[in-house]
């Protein structure tokens, strides 16, 4: 699973929208929708504040045993 994939599935679970998680890391909604659908890769700075904003580790979304 990418790690679009991985942040569209926790964030699911959450039941949180893509607006949501946008506004909690401060970026676009546009730039969430582009990560999800793999067409952009979050820099890791990016990626950490996804991670505490999902709850989760930065590891929970790159490794490869991904749920």
């Amino acid at each position: 699973m990418s790690v679009g994939e991985t942040i569209r599935k926790i964030r699911r679970g959450l039941d949180m929208t893509q607006e949501e998680l946008a506004n909690r890391v401060s970026v676009a909604q546009s730039m969430i929708a582009q990560i999800e659908r793999g067409s952009k890769m979050p820099t890791l700075t990016l990626a950490c504040d996804i991670a505490s904003a999902l709850g989760c580790q930065i590891t929970d979304l790159i490794s490869k045993d991904n749920p």
